[in-house]
This record gives C-alpha cells, structure tokens and sequence, in this order.
C-alpha cells in the first residue's frame, strides 16, 4: 500500500516538476540579480534535504517508523496536491515577475494580494507542505530529515531575498512586518 501511494506522490511531482520548467520560459528578464554565492550554499541543503527524501541516497534508508493505511495515503497525497496548487497559485499571480533565483524584474513591485497576503513566500510553502507529505508516506527518520533540511534551506534563501528586496524594493520591509514568511498566520520574528 505504501509504494502505491508513493508512486501516485511521485507522479505528481513529476508533473509539477515540468510544468514548472516549462513555465520558466515565461518571465520578464532580470534589471538586477543578487550574487548567486549568497545562496549557492541554501540551494545545496535543499538539494541534499530533496535526496534524502526521494531516498536518494538508498543506503541510508533506515527503518521504517509507521505503516501508511487508506486515510493517511490519501491524506499525504491531498497534501502533496494542494502544496502544488499554492505553489502554481503563487506563480501564476507574481506573472513575469516570477524568478528562481534572487533577481529584480523589470517593472518589479512588492505583491501583496492572493497567496502573498497568506504569507511572503507561499512557493516555498507549498513544496515544503509537498516534501512533508512525501516523507511522511516514506516513513524514514532519514526522509523526516530531509525535509528539515528541505525547509531550513528554504527558510535561509527566503532570508537572502528579503534582505534583497528591502534594498530594492520601497514598501517591502512593510509588509514583510505584516505578513509572515513561510507559516502562514504564525510570525517567527522578523
């Protein structure tokens, strides 16, 4: 039962995977981009958090810590789909304003509505509700840590773009008081 709900996970990350490469195409070019050395060390956690999860390093599996019945699949599988409808939700709403990297879009303007007034990076709130599921269904202390990793690089590269935006863009230390980052409805501070 449980490799059935993590192929279904897995063909949904697929999907979403390039559909979202694909949609990479469409954004504006960037007037300014931060040094990629401020985050290339963030993206290599997320990566490792990302192995560890997909058991990319298969020797260090581990025990598995819970079985996965009808309802908790289900529920994991639901969970990994709405982490990618905020994710697609966010995307679709910046437009060509959109970026992977830390970069300044021409005609860029602090968004406030739709899922950014949930909170300040709802992409990141979305796959990291995604890789939660798909741990949780792989039931591994070595999965469970990837998404520590996953969601902690994530958070530090939130942290570069903020402090990137407050320098280029008025009125974003504002909402960044108003609106929380990842947690929606849950302020960890500034």
């Amino acid at each position: 039962m449980r490799g059935d709900f993590i192929k279904i996970a897995l063909g949904l990350w697929a999907v979403w995977l390039v559909s979202w490469h694909i949609a990479a195409l469409w954004r504006s070019r960037p007037t300014v981009k931060a040094p990629r050395r401020e985050y290339r060390l963030h993206f290599a956690v997320i990566v490792l958090g990302f192995f560890l999860i997909f058991n990319g390093l298969p020797r260090l599996s581990g025990p598995i810590w819970w079985p996965v019945n009808p309802m908790l699949g289900w529920s994991m599988i639901a969970l990994t789909a709405g982490g990618f409808l905020l994710a697609w939700w966010a995307r679709i709403h910046l437009g060509k304003l959109w970026s992977g990297g830390v970069e300044r879009m021409a005609d860029h303007r602090v968004v406030e509505s739709g899922p950014y007034a949930l909170v300040r990076h709802p992409i990141y709130t979305g796959l990291i509700a995604a890789v939660l599921a798909m741990a949780v269904l792989r039931g591994t202390p070595w999965a469970l840590f990837g998404v520590v990793l996953f969601s902690l690089g994530f958070a530090l590269k939130a942290r570069v773009e903020e402090r990137f935006l407050e320098g280029q863009l008025g009125g974003y230390e504002q909402y960044r008081a108003r609106v929380p980052m990842i947690v929606p409805f849950i302020r960890f501070g500034r």
